[in-house]
């Protein structure tokens, strides 16, 4: 430092030397204290992925397949089966393998009002391809090989006699209600009974396809 700076401060060189070392440290608290209280980005939260679904595999979002039911693969999973009688749905039904009597019932819309199913297993093991009546005689035992189990039904096996069968026997009929059970029994007493089963077509309320269904069931 010049020796007129020296003597115009009154300073020593020691002195001066001190002083500038404490400036240098000011300014080195000053600039660290703007710097740790420098406005700084904040980066926006990452969203958290919804957990997967019970029966997806982890890390790749993919369900997991089916397990297969018991004794049989899944790729034969359906069986058909024909639901006849008394239910709200009658007709051809897909269900899954392994499906019980109780689930037909369920397919078909259940039992109509007043139907017994007393006569039906609802827990037997359905097979492919049978059928299952309700409130009217059982089919015929499936051929040998086609599966255990027969369907059951709640009625009698033989024919039903046109010309001498009671209200309630034509009602248990598959398709035959009480109303049509008394149309049949009002034309038996017009006509003086049944002389053959194509009678049964004169009856009020009995198309071809009711006709077809009943046909085998009854006698005159």
């Amino acid at each position: 430092m010049p020796v007129w700076v020296q003597t115009r401060c009154g300073l020593e060189r020691r002195s001066v030397i001190a002083l500038s070392a404490l400036l240098v440290l000011a300014v080195a608290f000053a600039v660290q204290h703007f710097w740790a209280g420098r406005t700084e980005p904040v980066r926006a939260p990452e969203l958290v992925r919804a957990a997967a679904p019970h029966g997806e595999r982890a890390g790749d979002g993919k369900e997991a397949r089916s397990a297969a039911p018991a004794g049989g693969p899944a790729a034969a999973a359906e069986i058909v089966v024909d639901v006849s009688g008394k239910v709200r749905d009658p007709g051809i039904h897909r269900l899954p393998a392994g499906s019980r009597v109780e689930d037909a019932l369920r397919a078909a819309g259940g039992a109509r009002p007043g139907t017994s199913t007393d006569g039906l297993n609802r827990a037997r093991f359905l097979v492919d391809g049978e059928q299952v009546v309700v409130g009217g005689p059982a089919p015929p035992p499936p051929a040998p090989g086609g599966g255990p189990g027969t369907a059951a039904g709640a009625g009698p096996t033989a024919p039903v006699s046109l010309s001498t069968a009671t209200l309630d026997q034509l009602d248990a009929l598959p398709g035959v209600g009480p109303v049509l059970a008394q149309h049949i029994l009002d034309h038996r007493t017009r006509n003086g009974g049944f002389r053959s089963v194509d009678e049964l077509r004169e009856v009020n309320g009995i198309g071809d396809r009711r006709f077809a269904d009943l046909r085998d069931l009854v006698r005159p």
